[in-house]
């Protein structure tokens, strides 16, 4: 560890023991409203066929999962009370609470459960359509059991953890006989959770007040969220420390002003609660480019881009260059290794060449479009950096700058890009959120799945055995080959590994206590008068 990774850790420590003494030493408020700032939006709000956390921060605290992750990382009952695995793995039964209601009134029941799964996470879902392939059937013996059948061996760890995110409910009575993807609850969601929602204002804010009837007696403490869009990273500082909003969280605010509220006694700056979520800075490649068709290129772009420069100087050292799509974090699936491409000039000009692509007029082999989903504020400065850093090798790289919502259509549904960047996120499994991006197969638009028009059978078949194999040992053998056959053939490059930050006032109570905070459902948060 170096010098400012030890300090940040005793500042963390320090930071959580306080915290701890001072949450007990108080009650509870009820009332209040808690404001969010929110950095941009997505327009869709139902995260039965949208898994993201900018969706989650919104629609977690409306709409309900089967499980989630408690203080201590593992799946935890909520819409499911227990679950029972059959021995081979092809058979899930969950036990479902009983006395919920939809916020229209309306009972939730396991055919709620069964449609979702079928009609939603099966079909539209961009990370649930891989998750759920060999889900043939839900059965539904009575209101309150669901039985998930599949073809082929799901694990349950898999399934558990997967379910935290990809395991949303919707209303049944709400979507049938309607066309899913242009249902109006998509952005009025209707959900069994702590807070109802009540206003959604495009590009200012969302609105969702107290669920009085809600089924955990009591919550939640809080009246009211509201979810602002402040899209300027100065506005949104400034609102966080004039106390507008009392929560920014998923590296919404500039880096440097983080780097600078950490030392600020209100607020807190921490990665505490967001545990759940590591990161990765991507690189994608169109491979329907001739040029980035070959393999050779790709390396080659990789080898010219030097990472670590990157992560000290342009996001203040927060994170370290990736060995591949699975984070040193996860320990449960970690190959080790080192990162697959070092910063090499001479190396990436002597692939270029070897490829077929001298240079020409103004010592410019080609040019390529390059289109940053618009995360963070890293990913528009990596983008510069990848324009600068391919400029030395002789490619001409144009940015196309889009919103978030056009930059999504524009990479995985009109695959109208040579290279994308954005963020990939972690899940805890790779099977989650991980391999998708690398398997194919996904329904085009899908976001964050390969729609890069490159496909390995070497590679679906590790994914696909992987993802059913129940022996632990064996499943993470799998996955170490499958980094190395990915890390080779580069359709995606992970360049870096991260955390996420949040900065959050010190009146909010009960806040990034469980390592999915930031997507939960804030039942147990309150506000300090």
């Amino acid at each position: 560890m170096n010098r400012r990774e030890v300090l940040a850790g005793i500042g963390a420590a320090a930071l959580s023991a306080a915290s701890a003494r001072e949450a007990l030493a108080q009650s509870p408020r009820r009332g209040g409203v808690l404001t969010v700032q929110l950095s941009g939006e997505q327009r869709v709000l139902n995260p039965a066929i949208r898994a993201s956390t900018g969706v989650y921060i919104i629609t977690s605290k409306i709409m309900e999962a089967l499980v989630d992750l408690d203080a201590q990382g593992k799946p935890a009952p909520v819409l499911a009370t227990s679950w029972e695995a059959a021995p081979d793995g092809k058979t899930f039964t969950f036990r479902l609470r009983e006395g919920v209601a939809w916020h229209d009134g309306k009972p939730f029941t396991s055919a709620d459960v069964q449609y979702t799964a079928m009609e939603m996470w099966k079909k539209y879902l961009n990370y649930g359509t891989q998750l759920q392939q060999y889900l043939e059937a839900v059965d539904t013996p009575d209101p309150h059991t669901a039985v998930f059948r599949y073809s082929r061996p799901m694990p349950a760890d898999l399934l558990l953890r997967a379910l935290c995110d990809l395991g949303y409910i919707a209303p049944r009575h709400v979507f049938e006989g309607t066309n899913i993807l242009e249902n109006p609850a998509n952005t009025a969601p209707i959900g069994t959770g702590p807070f109802k929602f009540v206003q959604y204002e495009r590009g200012q804010f969302v609105i969702a007040e107290r669920n009085p009837d809600y089924w955990r007696k009591g919550f939640p403490y809080l009246d009211r969220i509201v979810w602002r869009f402040i899209t300027d990273k100065a506005a949104a500082t400034a609102a966080l420390e004039t106390g507008q909003v009392q929560t920014s969280e998923y590296n919404a605010l500039a880096l440097a002003d983080l780097d600078r509220l950490k030392s600020d006694p209100r607020f807190t700056v921490s990665s505490r609660g967001l545990e759940a979520n590591a990161f990765n800075n991507t690189l994608e490649f169109n491979c329907r480019r001739k040029e980035l068709a070959d393999v050779r290129v790709r390396r080659a772009i990789a080898h010219a881009i030097d990472v670590p420069f990157f992560i000290e100087n342009f996001i203040y050292g927060e994170g370290k260059p990736a060995t591949g799509p699975i984070p040193s974090s996860s320990t449960a699936f970690y190959p080790g290794g080192k990162p697959p491409y070092e910063f090499d000039v001479k190396r990436s000009n002597a692939l270029l060449d070897e490829a077929g692509y001298k240079r020409g007029a103004g010592g410019i082999r080609f040019s390529l479009k390059l289109v940053p989903i618009q995360n963070g504020e890293d990913v528009p400065l990596l983008a510069t950096f990848i324009q600068q850093s391919l400029q030395n090798v002789g490619i001409r790289v144009e940015i196309v700058n889009l919103d978030n919502a056009g930059a999504l259509a524009t990479v995985y549904r009109d695959w109208n890009f040579d290279l994308a960047t954005g963020w990939h996120q972690y899940r805890g499994d790779p099977a989650v959120s991980t391999t998708v991006w690398y398997r194919s197969g996904s329904p085009k638009g899908a976001p964050w799945t390969n729609q890069y028009g490159w496909q390995s059978a070497v590679v679906d078949k590790l994914v696909d055995d992987a993802a059913t194999e129940l022996d632990p040992a064996r499943r993470k053998a799998l996955y170490a080959d499958w980094v190395k056959a990915v890390n080779d053939e580069i359709p995606v490059w992970m360049l870096t590994e991260r955390t996420f930050l949040a900065a959050t006032s010190k009146k909010v109570k009960n806040d990034h206590n469980y390592p999915r905070w930031g997507s939960g459902d804030w039942h147990d948060t309150w506000i300090e008068a």
